[in-house]
């Protein structure tokens, strides 16, 4: 159990060091900015390689949404359910505050501004301008879990290349950031838009409700969707 503890917790801090220190390092340097494209690829990138990583050990969650997701969906036991969601909580934690550390260095962190520090929000004018009410934002938040679970459950499933799981993972996770960037700066992950909230405070912290609530429903909705209108049957006559 420590071992799947362990994967849990450096899989998770890799996403958010990766993730997020891709938004706030690198998504705006004028000319050589990677901008929604890149931070959308560098969030895919992260979990494709950690579920390479120590998928094998964990099962590759990262994130309590999809702890439930699997949870509902039969794949995983209920009682290591908080234990996952603590070493989540803890890594991307201690990733975002290694990317404070870095921005101090730098005289540059700052918690001016719609989505500093990558936090997630709504009701606010944020990218073009456009300010997406909390109706809006939970919508998308719940719908892009959903589908990340049957996404998750149907490439980890026994009847498919189980090689090619953590490429059809990464690549949807990559796909919701480019839907989502510009509504909520993407969560679909409650531990990576904790993490972020700790250190701008204010209006990150009163909003993160939302990106725990809507997630994890998302999450139990996925799980069930493909538990019992899409999972195959080992009796042939059910198929």
């Amino acid at each position: 159990m420590s071992k799947k503890l362990f994967a849990e917790f450096f899989g998770t801090f890799w996403l958010v060091f990766g993730g997020c220190g891709s938004a706030v390092f690198a998504a705006g340097i004028p000319e050589l900015g990677i901008g929604l494209l890149g931070v959308a690829l560098a969030f895919g990138l992260t979990v494709l390689t950690m579920a390479y990583a120590v998928g094998h050990i964990s099962g590759g969650h990262f994130n309590p949404a999809v702890s439930f997701g699997l949870l509902v969906g039969g794949r995983f036991p209920a009682k290591d359910l908080v234990p996952y969601i603590i070493a989540q909580l803890a890594g991307a934690i201690s990733a975002a505050g290694a990317l404070y550390i870095i921005l101090n260095g730098a005289g540059v962190f700052s918690t001016e501004g719609v989505g500093a520090f990558a936090t997630n929000f709504y009701d606010q004018a944020g990218y073009a301008g456009r300010s997406y009410s909390m109706l809006a934002a939970f919508l998308t938040e719940f719908l892009l879990t959903a589908f990340f679970l049957i996404v998750i459950l149907g490439a980890t499933d026994k009847w498919t290349n189980g090689k090619f799981a953590g490429i059809a993972i990464g690549l949807a996770l990559t796909l919701i950031h480019l839907i989502s960037i510009p509504i909520t700066n993407t969560s679909v992950n409650p531990a990576r838009s904790t993490s972020q909230a700790i250190f701008v405070g204010g209006t990150a912290l009163s909003q993160l409700w939302l990106f725990w609530v809507a997630p994890i429903l998302g999450g139990i909705v996925g799980g069930l969707i493909y538990k019992f209108l899409l999972q195959k049957k080992d009796n042939k006559a059910d198929e």
